[in-house]
């Protein structure tokens, strides 16, 4: 699917949150011009198509008392490690899980997975639960911890003039 300036105005007018009113989706569409209907169906085939992935609540996991975060590195068996991240990433605990390509000789880790705790000791439960379930396809892993928030949000659209 191909997006077009309406499009791009809504993903522009929504990517930063809905507005905390009664009827968020009546306000987006009265500011671009749309009906409430318009709106919701361009919405609809956008996360349809894979444009948008999906509209959700995004807690402050720091709010809610998960203050230790680290991403955790692995080295896994690349013929598995398509499988066994799609099993990390469903772990309660992990919000995000990528693999990537590894740079060796100084990093060996394909695996990337961020994992959240109300401490330190909780995320390496996980740590810990991680390298059990990844077992023997695991040949090494580390922990990078977070240290302070630097940027909070999700992928922002520029607008574009013309």
């Amino acid at each position: 699917m191909t997006i077009d300036a309406t499009d791009r105005r809504i993903i522009a007018a929504t990517q930063a949150g809905l507005p905390l009113v009664s009827e968020p989706y009546a306000r987006i569409a009265a500011e671009l011009g749309l009906t409430e209907a318009a709106l919701c169906d361009r919405l609809r085939a956008m996360q349809d198509s894979g444009v948008i992935r999906r509209i959700a609540v995004a807690p402050n996991h720091y709010k809610l008392g998960m203050t230790a975060n680290g991403m955790s590195v692995w080295d896994v068996a690349d013929d598995r490690v398509a499988e066994l991240g799609q099993m990390v990433g469903n772990l309660d605990g992990v919000t995000h899980c990528y693999e990537r390509p590894r740079a060796l000789p100084d990093w060996p880790y394909n695996l990337f997975a961020m994992l959240h705790g109300g401490s330190r000791e909780d995320v390496e439960a996980q740590r810990v639960g991680i390298a059990a379930l990844l077992g023997d396809a695991c040949r090494g892993h580390d922990i990078l911890y977070s240290t302070r928030i630097l940027k909070k949000t999700g992928l922002r659209l520029r607008s574009q003039k013309g």
